[in-house]
């Protein structure tokens, strides 16, 4: 009878080290109007690599980065969404959605992951949702959540300069890489995740891109000699991405963007990549040269109809 009773509970007691099963945490096509562009760090030391020994990293980067494509989608709205079941532990609000900046970083210390949520799912194990926007967080501590239930939107709070999500998962107030949860030291894909969907991979990605007063050389373009944040109303606007692990067929477009109108849409396709590259396109200034006001440039890359990365680049002109 004892041992009857000793496996019956044994059956009913949940399993302490089960992890979440973690769903898409935005409602967005991922791959289309969505995109990780960073993963958690997994060099111990100064330096930086993602779960498969990629670049897609920043060091002591402790969560996964789902960028949004655009400004304008963080404008018109995206619901962040509980990956998982659990009870709200904490929220935070009321955070401004502006670009971080050296003017303004010491005003967010303290509050660098910006308006977030943190969810509790049991046995240690808990999500944090970051950089929301500010006034859209909808539940409260001690609510209960299912998975896919709308806790708040993507938003521009905190410490980062382009819309995303930044999902932090936690075990015992450790970080734990969804993609990676048993902290493997091989390199390469393969091995246990948390998550119930499939999101692949790519190691192609974008170092950066900025707006350049004429095509750059690719020596200013890696050390960042190249940018210009300012420029006069009669210089060139030319916009670049610098890209990574690129394949033949992959596809770079420039988009950019004034005070009054679309100044250019261009596409170019990699035939020929290599482990670095860069590509360029812009105008010389109109007649009477460029309106003055803020700028700002859209570099993404794609596979196919699938958005592999993609980064903004701001630029104001002045006389």
């Amino acid at each position: 009878m004892r041992a009857a009773a000793l496996a019956l509970l044994l059956a009913a007691a949940p399993a302490a080290a089960e992890p979440p099963r973690l769903s898409l945490p935005l409602d967005c096509d991922y791959g289309r109007s969505c995109v990780i562009e960073d993963y958690v760090d997994a060099d111990p030391g100064p330096g930086q690599r993602d779960y498969t020994c990629g670049l897609k990293s920043r060091d002591d980067h402790r969560g996964v980065d789902f960028m949004l494509p655009a400004f304008a989608a963080m404008e018109a709205g995206v619901a962040v969404l509980a990956a998982a079941p659990g009870v709200v532990a904490a929220t935070r609000d009321g955070v401004e959605d502006t670009p971080v900046t050296p003017e303004n970083r010491a005003q967010i210390a303290g509050r660098e992951c910006g308006n977030a949520v943190r969810v509790d799912h049991g046995h240690g194990w808990q999500t944090l949702y970051c950089h929301m926007k500010r006034g859209s967080v909808t539940v409260r501590q001690g609510d209960r959540v299912a998975t896919g239930d709308v806790l708040g939107e993507v938003g521009l709070s905190g410490l980062t300069n382009a819309p995303h999500l930044h999902l932090g998962v936690l075990h015992e107030g450790r970080i734990v890489d969804p993609f990676n949860p048993e902290n493997r030291e091989s390199c390469g894909l393969g091995g246990a995740t948390l998550w119930e969907i499939d999101l692949p991979y790519h190691k192609t990605g974008l170092f950066t891109a900025g707006f350049s007063d004429g095509v750059p050389e690719f020596t200013d373009v890696q050390s960042g000699a190249a940018r210009r944040d300012r420029a006069t109303p009669e210089a060139a606007l030319v916009l670049y991405g610098h890209v990574f692990h690129a394949e033949a067929g992959d596809r770079l477009s420039f988009e950019a963007k004034g005070p009054e109108d679309e100044i250019f849409i261009h596409a170019v396709t990699l035939d020929h990549p290599k482990a670095q590259l860069f590509r360029a396109f812009g105008r010389k200034a109109p007649p009477g040269g460029w309106p003055e006001g803020a700028y700002r440039g859209y570099v993404r890359l794609w596979r196919g109809e699938t958005l592999i990365a993609t980064r903004h680049a701001d630029i104001e002109v002045r006389r």
